[in-house]
């Protein structure tokens, strides 16, 4: 699946806001203001203004409505999700050359709040995934004690785990030692047999 740099960026941002949530990290990922902030600073978000309380609310909000998505059991049902949120973004597709990152799109409308800035570009993120029939790319990590979510970009659709170097090396170690704990214990040394016995029982 082709996609453009901005657009996986947008995914990238949408699966770090999800992983935010109590029930994908176990705690509140965006607990107060500052929390958000650093969000805001971490994925390099443009065009945002002071934040306020009213814009933590609306971040979990979408956030919620986010997870949906990423829930929905048909195509049909995603794009519901999908349009309600863009709808309701006043998406306004725009080209921009900001910071130098060369020309790319913008869905949000200058000076939107957060939680429309990221419901416009990453809900067209997920438009493009469903549009293209990759509803599947849309994951949750395999291991059993991790809930956090991503998008499978992989040639082959194969990735399974959120973090290769952390749940899937924890879980390819824990498969190994399982595997070692099963397999026979070594033998100890053979018995003598054949003219080597009869040497050793005449020695006795």
């Amino acid at each position: 699946m082709l996609i453009t740099h901005d657009t996986e960026y947008a995914l990238d941002t949408l699966v770090d806001l999800l992983n935010t949530a109590p029930e994908t990290c176990g705690h509140e990922g965006l607990p107060d203001l500052a929390a958000l902030e650093q969000f805001v600073v971490r994925r390099d978000v443009s065009e945002v203004g002071p934040l306020s309380q009213t814009d933590l609310a609306d971040v979990r909000r979408v956030r919620g409505e986010f997870q949906a998505v990423f829930r929905a059991e048909s195509p049909e049902a995603a794009a519901e999700l999908v349009n309600a949120l863009v709808a309701r973004a006043d998406t306004t597709p725009r080209l921009t050359n900001h910071d130098g990152h060369g020309w790319h799109m913008h869905y949000f409308a200058p000076c939107a709040a957060l939680a429309e800035h990221l419901a416009a570009d990453a809900g067209m993120a997920l438009a493009f995934i469903v549009v293209a029939g990759e509803r599947e790319r849309l994951r949750r990590c395999e291991a059993p004690d991790c809930a956090h979510v991503f998008v499978d970009l992989s040639r082959n659709r194969s990735r399974r785990y959120c973090d290769s170097r952390t749940c899937g090396n924890r879980l390819h170690v824990a498969a190994y030692r399982a595997r070692q704990r099963t397999m026979p214990e070594q033998a100890g040394p053979a018995e003598p047999t054949g003219r080597a016995a009869g040497v050793t029982a005449l020695g006795a």
